[in-house]
C-alpha cells in the first residue's frame, strides 16, 4: 500500500500566505496541515508515499525529507496544473501495481483508517453536506455500493460529497482511466477530474464502497482555517508547547506556542497556534494562528491569520497578513 498525496496547488483562496508557503505548509494547532495528514496514515501502517508537488514543490520535499526520514518518499513534479486527474495519472510508474491510498493535500478528516485500507474493496469517503454542488457527489444504492460520481453536479442526485479520501485496489484500471481522459481531452470544470477517472471504473464494472468519515475539516480559506485551528486545539487539549513562565501573560486554553518564543505583557487564547521564535509584547491575541519568527507589539487581534518574519506594531482587529510583511499602524 502507498500513500499519494498531491499537493502541487496554489493555494489561491489563501493568498497573501501562498505567496511564499505551499498551503499544505500553513501552521495548524501548533503543527501543519501536511504533517497531520501524514501521521494519520502513519498510524495506519504506511510507511511509503508518493507526493505531487508543483508549486513551491521544493519546500514539501524539505520538509518532508527533515521531518519523516525514516519514510520512503517519492516526488513527482507536475508542471501544469490541470487537475487531480493529471496529478495522479504521472504517479503510475512509481506506484506501479500497488493498491493505493489518495488523500487530497488540504483534506483533514477523521476515519478509521486501518479498516478502510483492510476493506477487500475499492473506497471512497463520503460526508452529508449542506450543498453538494461544489464537490464531487456519490449516488449509492441500498447496499452502500456507489452507482455513480459526478463532480460538481448542478443538479446532484445525492447530498453526499467526496471528501478527498480514496482507497483503490484497482490501481491498473485508474490508470487506464485516467490516461484515456487525457487522451480524448475529457475534463469536468476546464479540469482532467479524478472523479471521471473513478465514474469510468465504475462503468467497466469496479465495485466501489463508500465509507463516512466522523469529521472533515476545510483548509481552503481563512475563516474555515481559523475554525479547523481551533477544533483541532481542543481536539489534542493543547495549552503550550511546553507551559513556560511567560512573564506577566495570562494563557488561555487551548493555546498552541512554538519553541523559542518571547511572550510577556500579553493575554493568549483561546483557539491561538503561534509559530517558533515569536515575540508578543504588549498585545492581546485570540482565536488566530501566528507563524514563526513575527514580532507583534502593542496590538490586539482577533480571527487573524499572520504569515512568518511579520511585524506590527499598534492597534488592530482582524489581519490577513503575508510572509515577509512590516506593518505600522500606530
Amino acid at each position: 500500500m502507498k500513500a499519494i498525496i498531491p499537493v502541487a496547488g496554489a493555494g489561491t483562496k489563501l493568498r497573501p500566505h501562498t505567496y511564499t508557503q505551499p498551503k499544505a505548509l500553513i501552521p495548524l494547532a501548533g503543527r501543519t496541515i501536511l504533517s497531520i495528514i501524514i501521521d494519520q496514515l502513519v498510524d495506519a501502517g504506511i510507511t511509503e508515499f508518493v507526493f505531487v508537488v508543483g508549486y513551491l514543490g521544493e519546500k514539501i520535499q524539505h520538509y518532508v525529507e527533515k521531518k519523516y526520514p525514516q519514510l520512503t518518499c517519492h516526488f513527482v513534479q507536475q508542471n501544469s496544473r490541470e487537475g487531480t486527474g493529471h496529478a495522479l495519472s504521472l504517479t503510475r510508474d512509481v506506484v506501479g501495481n500497488d493498491e493505493i491510498l489518495i488523500v487530497l493535500g488540504d483534506t483533514i478528516c477523521e476515519c478509521d483508517f486501518k479498516e478502510v485500507i483492510a476493506s477487500p474493496y475499492s473506497m471512497l469517503g463520503l460526508k452529508k453536506v449542506d450543498d453538494p454542488r461544489n464537490f464531487g457527489v456519490a449516488e449509492l444504492d441500498e447496499q452502500g455500493k456507489i452507482t455513480r460520481v459526478v463532480e460538481k453536479p448542478q443538479i446532484p442526485k445525492s447530498n453526499l460529497a467526496l471528501v478527498g479520501l480514496y482507497k483503490i485496489k484497482e490501481t491498473e484500471q485508474l490508470y487506464d482511466c485516467l490516461q484515456s481522459n487525457i487522451d480524448n481531452r475529457i475534463k469536468s470544470h476546464d479540469e482532467f477530474q479524478l472523479t471521471d477517472a473513478l465514474e469510468c471504473m465504475i462503468e467497466h464494472g469496479v465495485q466501489f464502497n463508500g465509507f463516512k468519515v466522523s469529521n472533515w475539516f476545510d483548509c481552503g480559506r481563512k475563516d474555515t482555517l481559523l475554525e479547523t485551528n481551533a477544533i483541532l486545539l481542543k481536539k489534542y487539549k493543547l495549552a503550550s508547547n511546553p507551559v513556560l513562565p511567560y512573564e506577566n501573560t495570562i494563557i488561555i486554553p487551548p493555546v498552541s506556542i512554538g519553541e523559542g518564543c518571547n511572550i510577556k505583557n500579553a493575554i493568549i487564547g483561546p483557539n491561538v497556534a503561534i509559530g517558533d521564535n515569536t515575540v508578543i509584547n504588549y498585545s492581546i491575541v485570540k482565536d488566530s494562528i501566528i507563524g514563526s519568527f513575527s514580532n507583534l507589539y502593542e496590538v490586539v487581534l482577533k480571527s487573524s491569520l499572520i504569515g512568518s518574519d511579520a511585524n506590527i506594531r499598534g492597534l488592530s482587529q482582524s489581519l490577513n497578513i503575508g510572509d515577509n510583511t512590516e506593518i505600522d499602524l500606530g
